[in-house]
Formats: structure tokens, C-alpha cells, sequence
């Protein structure tokens, strides 16, 4: 990646994060575990509620899985018998590393923004 790609990317992971902030942060800005943590909730379907210590882990690697699919890392199998999504690993791909993982998680979670026409 180009240093302009990633100069741009920073602008808008930041223009995301204020954005994300000012819409949940209720007077906080916001990080990339709270902004995984909306995603999941959106993608499990059933709106915000109080959620389990255990539910809130589960709603991070719903998150976690779908923006990395994207990518080959994970493939969507369905959901169970309660409604919750569940994932496949591709072990094919090479794992990566924390800082590949981050820098992947904020590209992709501009992406998923951008495409369900969140304007920020």
C-alpha cells in the first residue's frame, strides 16, 4: 500500500470514528473494539439490547469474521437455531499478524460503512 493509501485511510478511519462517536459514543470517541461491537450487533439482526459478558465476546468475532471474509480469511455458513451467524476459517490463507489484523479490521470496517450508505 502506497503512502497515500494509507494517509487516506487514516482520514477516513478517523472521520469514521468521530462519526461512530458522535452517533454512540455518548461523549466518548469510540475504538476499534467499540466500533466491532456495533457491527456485530448489526449483523446478528436482532437490535441492541443488554447482552452477556459471553454474547458481547461472540458479537466481536461475528464482527471480526465478517469484515475478514471479505478478505478469504473467513466464509459465512449460516446462522443456528437462535439466529446467531457462524463462520468458517480459511486455513488456506496465512495468519496474520496483530498489526496486518488491525490495519485489515479499519480498512474493512470503512468498507462495510461506506457500503450500507453511511454517509461520514
Amino acid at each position: 500500500m502506497d503512502r497515500n493509501s494509507t494517509e487516506n485511510n487514516k482520514k477516513k478511519w478517523e472521520a469514521l470514528v468521530d462519526f461512530i462517536s458522535l452517533k454512540f459514543g455518548d461523549g466518548k470517541k469510540l475504538d476499534l473494539q467499540a466500533i466491532l461491537f456495533l457491527i456485530g450487533v448489526n449483523e446478528l439482526g436482532q437490535g441492541y439490547r443488554d447482552f452477556t459478558k459471553d454474547e458481547k465476546i461472540n458479537l466481536l468475532h461475528i464482527a471480526i469474521c465478517k469484515l475478514l471474509s471479505r478478505y478469504g480469511y473467513y466464509e459465512y455458513i449460516g446462522k443456528d437455531e437462535d439466529g446467531w451467524p457462524h463462520w468458517k476459517t480459511n486455513t488456506t490463507l496465512p495468519p496474520l499478524k496483530g498489526g496486518e489484523q488491525t490495519i485489515l479490521m479499519k480498512e474493512a470496517s470503512i468498507l462495510y460503512f461506506s457500503e450500507s450508505g453511511i454517509d461520514f
